[in-house]
């Protein structure tokens, strides 16, 4: 192995408070996604501060940071449109005994943006708005059971759809046993599932898409087994919402869920996700029906004023600046330079960018072309290096070009270093320690 690779970054800061937020926080963060095993062994930055594009961890260092928040900053950080309209809230009240004109304000923006949707309520986070879209189609349906598509990686951290992963201790099986799977971009499958489960499935929920386009007639086709079977349509927007489309997914594809969820991006990295669609479905939680009452969502901190301030300016921002034509236009840079570096290291089918631009990931493959956590652990470790923290290639619309030039410059030498990994078809030398780990994994 070649001294040039095994230039070592050293985070002797990053790597004791690792082991501080290992003893206080079990995980050693609050979100799996952002956990230490998830990095290069003792390579797990803790972030001091960020600012547009970058972040700064608390050795010093500066990195160009991509999937910043988890997708949740696609403006970037310390956006100033955004926190102008928070601090403008700061000093008038967060939380009140009765709503806010905030609220009536927020509502109608949203509404206005996502024009598909006729009523919406806000929550702190995604898994609340998700089981809440799940508990009403319950309800409405009088049906138990629930058809995840079995295609994408999360809904929620409640009991309907954790029991179905891997991490299912505490879970009752009678609770998983109410969830079942459909596959993304099959009908007939789905066709068949919910004649399997006749008048037993009260709701079809996935991503209106995700790393590959839906199928011609896809959303469409859902769309009509779900009438035919008397099933409700839920769309997670969580991603796809305002990074398709300033409507979301349901606005690019011109297909219109019974109910969504959103969160992710409406907040610029504050707290706030919702729960939108029919006006006769989302009354069921209210107050102006004769039914029995849903307990669809309530929340003590769900209307806090500065987080809809931070939604509101998001909005706004995105339609009147064209968010989303530049994540698009940001990505597509990005992916091409990519693809390119890699092919010119001769490691193009190993390291695979994948994606709608404006939320592109990548593949880090083996010798026999299978993923491999091995292959990835040595191509962060050089990314990390170069000043790239990227467990994605997720823009946000702070970065420039010179970012992206830089990004695709180190994933060019990430490259070398694979090329040479593939050559001697082991990767071992060049992890420096154990490989990252997925996510969903039954023990630690």
């Amino acid at each position: 192995m070649d001294t040039e690779d095994n230039e070592e970054l050293l985070l002797p800061r990053s790597r004791m408070a690792n082991e501080r937020l290992h003893a206080m926080i079990p995980g050693g963060a609050h979100t799996y996604a952002k956990g230490d095993d998830q990095y290069p062994e003792n390579l797990a930055p803790v972030i001091s501060h960020g600012r547009g594009a970058h972040v700064w961890d608390i050795d010093g260092n500066r990195y160009v940071e991509y999937g910043s928040g988890l997708r949740s900053v696609s403006l970037g950080h310390a956006h100033p449109r955004v926190l102008e309209a928070v601090r403008r809230q700061l000093d008038r009240g967060s939380n009140f005994v009765r709503p806010s004109i905030v609220e009536v304000e927020a509502a109608e923006r949203f509404l206005a943006t996502v024009p598909t949707a006729e009523m919406v309520k806000f929550a702190k986070n995604g898994s609340d708005a998700t089981t809440a879209a799940v508990r009403l189609a319950r309800a409405v349906t009088g049906r138990p059971r629930v058809a995840i598509c079995g295609d994408h990686p999360f809904f929620s951290v409640d009991d309907w759809f954790i029991g179905t992963t891997p991490m299912s201790a505490g879970v009752p099986a009678a609770t998983t046993e109410l969830t079942v799977a459909f596959p993304y971009g099959d009908l007939a499958a789905t066709q068949e599932l919910l004649t399997r489960y006749q008048d037993e499935v009260a709701c079809l929920i996935l991503e209106p898409a995700g790393h590959t386009e839906p199928p011609p007639g896809y959303l469409a086709g859902l769309r009509e087994l779900a009438d035919r079977h008397g099933c409700v349509l839920i769309f997670d927007e969580m991603i796809t919402g305002f990074r398709w489309s300033e409507a979301g997914a349901q606005g690019l594809y011109g297909v219109v869920p019974d109910l969504s969820t959103f969160g992710k991006a409406l907040g610029n990295g504050f707290a706030v996700s919702a729960l939108a669609g029919r006006r006769d479905l989302m009354e069921r939680g209210g107050l102006r029906h004769s039914g029995d009452r849903v307990f669809l969502l309530s929340t003590t901190h769900g209307a806090e004023t500065h987080s809809l301030a931070a939604a509101m300016a998001v909005l706004t921002t995105y339609v009147e600046e064209g968010i989303t034509a530049r994540l698009h236009a940001l990505g597509e840079r990005l992916a091409a330079g990519v693809r390119e570096a890699a092919a010119g290291m001769g490691v193009g089918d190993h390291i695979v960018v994948r994606g709608r631009a404006s939320n592109l990931v990548f593949a880090t493959l083996d010798e026999n072309r299978q993923p491999s956590q091995q292959y990835r652990t040595l191509f962060l470790r050089r990314l990390l290096a170069g000043g790239v923290l990227a467990p994605s290639f997720v823009v946000s619309s702070a970065l420039d070009d010179a970012d992206i030039d830089h990004t695709v410059d180190v994933v060019a030498q990430a490259c070398a270093v694979y090329r040479k990994a593939l050559d001697a078809a082991d990767p071992t030398p060049w992890l420096a320690g154990r490989p990252v780990k997925p996510v969903f994994r039954r023990l630690a």
